[in-house]
């Protein structure tokens, strides 16, 4: 038993004594474990790093997302006659305290500051910009990013989506890539390119919050909501992704102004929405919308009601007198479960349906009628503008 205890202290002896001497060499000779190892033929383990792309890793800059897309966003200013009442006072102090003031009217020059993208579309190049940078504009100049001020056109615009084309005259125009829409999803890294308040060519980063919100319960449009700051400028200018390719158009931001203590929410129109309003406004000048005539709601979902938790489909609540749904005797309360051959999803689902529809076409609707089903052959309209001039029928 004595000669085992003594054996085993002395091995502790010469571990620690080996630890001690361990511990010195990499202290004083750094690196020199590794170079024996090579030297008896035992390669060190290799350091796998994760690349730009992969989950987990972010590049260290977007200097090369920047560089590709810059030269596409290009600067707005829109010139706009502004009239507005006003009173003109008399020069004589005893008139006009007798009569007081003359209604007149005065005009003055007002620039909106924007922000615009170059895009090709049947073999042209052209600039997409938003349609309320432009509005009512009397004169639009360009101010290219490498210096050249180019005077532009409006092609045409579209006050749904907030949308508008323009032309201009110049040559050797860099034209911006377009990104496949069905690879966006929230949380992916995006850079807002723009004009804020006159500062040229600034970049902001985020990412995008949500996809496919309804911002308007009566359109068809869906956006991109994003953190990236969006200024006073910044409108018409690019959302681009990491490799530089334009995935929306910036549009919007609600600020606190317009919401209580809201920051970093600010909206996008889609690039697959964008590129489908492009080609319409070169084709005809605006926008072509097939239209049901009615109002949709989600589908309320009772306790006896027989519908899923989850009850997919539209509930209409206002039919428009002498339009297709009325035609067609679709009544409101109707759920409208299937338009043509897809399911509905809900009711921004129902409206981008028919508006991707061409007016004139036939569809076929399937529903649930006090729950029994029902099915109604509906002709499309072209649908009207929104505001407010029609009258439905609750």
């Amino acid at each position: 038993m004595k000669h085992a205890a003594g054996t085993l202290l002395f091995i502790a002896r010469f571990v620690i004594l080996g630890l001690a001497l361990a511990f010195l060499i990499g202290l004083f000779w750094p690196g020199s474990g590794e170079r024996l190892r090579e030297r008896v033929g035992f390669a060190p383990a290799a350091v796998t790093q994760a690349q730009p792309g992969q989950a987990g890793a972010a590049p260290a800059s977007y200097a090369d997302a920047v560089a590709a897309a810059a030269p596409s966003v290009v600067n707005i200013y829109a010139n706009k006659i502004i009239t507005e009442q006003a009173l003109r006072m008399y020069d004589n102090p005893v008139l006009q305290q007798l009569f007081g003031g003359q209604p007149t009217t005065y005009q003055h020059r007002e620039q909106t500051l924007g922000s615009g993208v170059i895009v090709s579309a049947r073999g042209n190049d052209y600039v997409l910009t938003n349609n309320h940078v432009i509005a009512n504009a009397a004169d639009i100049q360009v101010l290219l990013y490498d210096g050249r001020i180019a005077k532009a056109r409006l092609v045409g615009s579209d006050r749904e989506t907030d949308l508008a084309v323009l032309k201009i005259d110049a040559s050797n125009l860099p034209v911006i890539h377009m990104a496949d829409p069905s690879q966006l999803r929230p949380g992916d890294v995006v850079l807002a390119i723009g004009n804020p308040f006159g500062l040229n060519q600034t970049v902001t980063m985020g990412i995008v919050s949500a996809i496919g919100r309804q911002l308007n319960s009566s359109s068809a449009e869906d956006f991109i909501q994003t953190d990236a700051a969006i200024n006073l400028g910044n409108s018409g200018g690019a959302l681009v992704n990491t490799q530089g390719q334009l995935v929306g158009i910036n549009t919007l931001l609600i600020g606190k102004g317009q919401a209580a203590n809201a920051e970093g929410i600010g909206f996008a129109i889609p690039v697959a929405t964008a590129t489908k309003v492009l080609d319409q406004l070169i084709t005809t000048g605006h926008v072509v919308r097939g239209w049901l005539g009615a109002d949709y709601a989600f589908v309320p979902v009772a306790a006896d009601s027989g519908l899923p938790a989850a009850a997919r489909g539209a509930q209409v609540i206002a039919v428009y007198s002498g339009g297709p749904a009325a035609q067609a005797g679709i009544k409101p309360r109707d759920i409208l479960l299937r338009i043509g051959n897809d399911d509905i999803l809900g009711p921004a689902d129902l409206r981008r349906r028919e508006a991707s529809l061409k007016p004139g076409s036939q569809v076929q609707i399937s529903g649930l009628r006090d729950g029994t089903p029902f099915q109604a052959t509906v002709t499309l309209a072209q649908r009207p503008p929104m505001d407010g001039s029609l009258s439905s029928q609750p």
